[in-house]
């Protein structure tokens, strides 16, 4: 029995987007020939791959288990590619980094610039969602590495702190706690404070200061994603705890202020994360090598003034 390694990466796409159109479309071909692609290789291996009674294509369970291997398949390719491009340098290829949302919005877009500068050659792209999403694709094979906040707690990652952050409680400017010197968590009781989803680490963090504070049973809103958490701060719709980072140019314009909460909530390592069993490809070794040597963010909060 032989498998057919064209058939198997169209099946795979039929898999990862959930139909015989949205993989045509993907693929370039007509819809007819990804459906015939798909039965020779069900008529290869002499099992049904896809169950097509539903208004999505999903695998049978010998689907799912063919679908497993062809991403292992698929991955050792890529990495007898990046052994091969290794002897050949950086002049040309592609750098994919993940990035946790806010690691992803302020600090890699700045950070890819300066490595294009250095790689022309190299196109350089973004895939940006909460830490569960990044390391999701980590592990699925689809990036090589990743910048996120916090520390993986995954076997097969490989965590290295590069840089780190604190949070900061944002308010509107005109609210109430804006005027004082310092603002203590029973200052806090009577507010509402918005929180990131699940599946952020900084959610968790959030959760982990307000347990510190003694506030588990304070009013609560859940808001997608830092930009938003901003915005619904700024309209007055209640306090948050968002990276120092996310807010530098808000603070700035004075559309966001910083409260001075004491106790300060805990600041957060910032890690590059890799597979264990990856080879690294010319480029991902080479954007390691500048985060590494960044040292600090590169744009950062004013530090309040100390008495």
């Amino acid at each position: 029995m032989e498998l057919n390694l064209h058939r198997l990466w169209i099946f795979m796409q039929v898999v990862e987007h959930q139909g015989f159109s949205a993989a045509a479309h993907r693929l370039y071909m007509s819809q007819p020939s990804v459906s015939n692609q798909v039965r020779r290789l069900e008529q290869s291996l002499k099992v049904t791959l896809i169950d097509r009674s539903g208004t999505r294509a999903r695998p049978t369970a010998e689907g799912e288990i063919l679908a497993e291997y062809g991403k292992r398949v698929f991955l050792l390719a890529e990495e007898a590619v990046a052994a091969v491009q290794q002897v050949s340098g950086l002049v040309s290829g592609r750098l994919l980094v993940g990035g946790s949302t806010t690691v992803g919005t302020y600090l890699l877009p700045s950070l890819l610039a300066r490595f294009q500068e250095r790689h022309p050659g190299i196109e350089c792209d973004i895939f940006v969602g909460n830490n569960e999403a990044v390391l999701e694709r980590l592990l699925a094979g689809d990036i090589g590495v990743a910048v996120v906040a916090g520390v993986p707690a995954e076997s097969r990652l490989v965590p290295e702190t590069v840089l780190g952050e604190r949070l900061v409680l944002i308010a509107a400017p005109g609210h109430p706690l804006a005027a004082l010197d310092q603002v203590s968590p029973g200052d806090l009781k009577g507010c509402r404070i918005l929180l990131r989803e699940p599946g952020s680490q900084t959610r968790e963090l959030q959760e982990q200061a307000l347990a510190e504070w003694e506030l588990t049973e304070v009013s609560r809103g859940e808001v997608w994603g830092p930009e938003a958490v901003k915005q619904c701060v700024a309209a007055g719709l209640g306090l948050a705890l968002i990276s120092e980072h996310a807010v530098v140019d808000d603070v700035r314009a004075g559309t966001l202020t910083v409260l001075p909460v004491d106790p300060a909530p805990r600041s957060r390592p910032v890690n590059l994360v890799r597979r264990r069993d990856r080879l690294l490809s010319p480029a991902e070794r080479a954007f390691i090598e500048l985060l590494r040597s960044v040292g600090q963010w590169p744009r950062e909060l004013p530090r309040p003034a100390t008495s």
